[in-house]
């Protein structure tokens, strides 16, 4: 017969532990074991169970006659439906996480209303706001008379009974957020690991049975990861992240998992009144407050996914009046700012350890990708030396621990988009033997190694 038994699950990694103690041994993330009740019984195999018998699932082959290309709701927003692959596809689920006030509502809501005018029914679920205070955002966006059902709920047997009427039932369901909802069937508080995986598999499910497109709002930690159980990441089909400090006017939201196109896309946005503005040229937006002939400063013709987006790097480089100077980096990864650092020390002789260095992406973008090195190492040497970086100029390229230039990836759509800012130089790795790029209007300066940039930097 079965019983219940007590056990305490890490709300950070999921981890399950027989006994409560202040940190879990996991994750070493503190005060995240909560207790939960969980229905325990003997375990019995599938042969031992002669009452029920399984069915013969139905098996199809790999190309089908009646092949069809899956159906998108373009919802408008070019930069959403550019990171969704092309628009959202029926039966779908997204996750969207971000950090608190980036923006996450305000975009769902402009969404929903979009997908509305245009004559899909859509139901906007709140657990975290009344129907009142949501009409309050809607008409400060002026989005007021846009035909979209609200309704402020928590329970998971509501919302899908709902779902299911067909007076009531709707294209595009919004939940907002996973971390409110409850089942009821389970034991445990709305947030907790369990409530959050079972009720995302019942509303995921019905997704996939009814063929509606559900769109799930996630809290994250602090260190900037969706909360509760990891598996929620692994059941929905798309998983989108708002990037971007709230003191920022710009936000990027990045793919991290897509089923139905590409990952590694952003959309660019701007937080205006009106809501967030879809911005069409990020580069000439990241680069509009550049100043030129100012030494630690060089502009990186990055790629995000497909699309090409230039971005001014800056570096500062000071004396140190501590023991172990400081080393700050804002939108880049710290441990290789290390390695550029170790390697302009080893290979090219320049003195760094005595330094306090300051590294920032300007913009607020997260760039995530080895070709940011030429670029950093540039402002780096420019701040020191004191030398500018041509401001016509342009720079990628990624360098190993011998200082030499590396290729990267599509560095013909790099350049174009270079070009077509009025950027007329470019320093780039060596290209391999019979795939030399030519750009109208632009000088090519291929590197080797890392010292050809410091010689060229410094006049020597």
């Amino acid at each position: 017969m079965a019983g219940t038994k007590t056990s305490y699950i890490c709300q950070s990694c999921g981890a399950v532990w027989p006994k409560w103690s202040g940190r879990c041994e996991a994750c070493g993330e503190w005060n995240t074991l909560t207790e939960e009740v969980q229905e325990s019984g003997p375990p019995r195999s599938l042969a031992a169970d002669k009452k029920r018998k399984g069915r013969r699932i139905e098996t199809h082959a790999l190309e089908g006659k009646d092949h069809k290309t899956l159906p998108r709701h373009l919802t408008g927003i070019r930069e959403l439906d550019r990171v969704a692959g092309g628009g959202l596809v029926p039966g779908s689920a997204i996750l969207i996480g971000g950090d608190p006030g980036i923006g996450k509502s305000t975009l769902l809501l402009q969404v929903v209303c979009a997908l509305a005018n245009k004559g899909q029914s859509a139901l906007y679920v709140s657990g975290e706001e009344a129907v009142d205070q949501i009409r309050l955002r809607a008409s400060r966006l002026g989005l007021e008379k846009s035909p979209v059902a609200l309704a402020s709920a928590t329970s998971i047997r509501d919302i899908l009974e709902t779902m299911t009427d067909p007076q009531t039932r709707a294209d595009v369901l919004v939940i907002d957020s996973i971390q409110t909802m409850y089942i009821d069937t389970v034991e445990s508080a709305p947030g907790t690991v369990t409530q959050v995986r079972t009720a995302a598999h019942e509303l995921i499910r019905a997704a996939k049975k009814q063929g509606f497109t559900l769109l799930i709002v996630g809290h994250v930690t602090k260190e900037g990861q969706i909360a509760g159980p990891r598996v929620l990441e692994h059941m929905v089909d798309t998983v989108l992240y708002f990037e971007g400090d709230r003191g920022h006017q710009f936000r990027i939201l990045r793919t991290v998992k897509n089923r139905f196109g590409p990952t590694d896309e952003i959309g660019v946005f701007e937080m205006a009144a009106q809501g967030l503005v879809e911005v069409e040229n990020p580069s000439a937006l990241f680069l509009s407050q550049r100043q030129e002939n100012v030494n630690g400063s060089a502009v990186l013709a990055a790629l995000e996914g497909s699309r090409p987006v230039l971005v001014e790097v800056q570096a500062l480089v000071a004396p140190s009046p501590l023991g172990m100077p400081r080393r700050a980096v804002v939108g880049w990864d710290q441990n290789r700012l290390s390695m550029i650092l170790a390697v302009l020390e080893a290979r090219c002789g320049l003195q760094f350890s005595g330094c306090d260095i300051y590294l920032n992406m300007a913009g607020g973008l997260r760039i995530q990708e080895p070709a940011a090195d030429l670029a950093v190492a540039a402002a780096l040497i420019s701040s020191l030396t004191g030398a500018p970086v041509p401001g016509e100029m342009v720079l990628f390229g990624e360098i190993g621990l011998s200082g030499e230039v590396r290729q990267v990836a599509q560095p013909d759509l790099r350049l174009k988009e270079a070009e077509k800012l009025g950027f007329s130089k470019a320093t780039v790795p060596s290209p391999l033997r019979g795939k030399e790029i030519k750009i109208p209007g632009m000088s090519l300066t291929p590197l080797t190694d890392l010292q050809s940039l410091v010689d060229a930097l410094s006049g020597r």
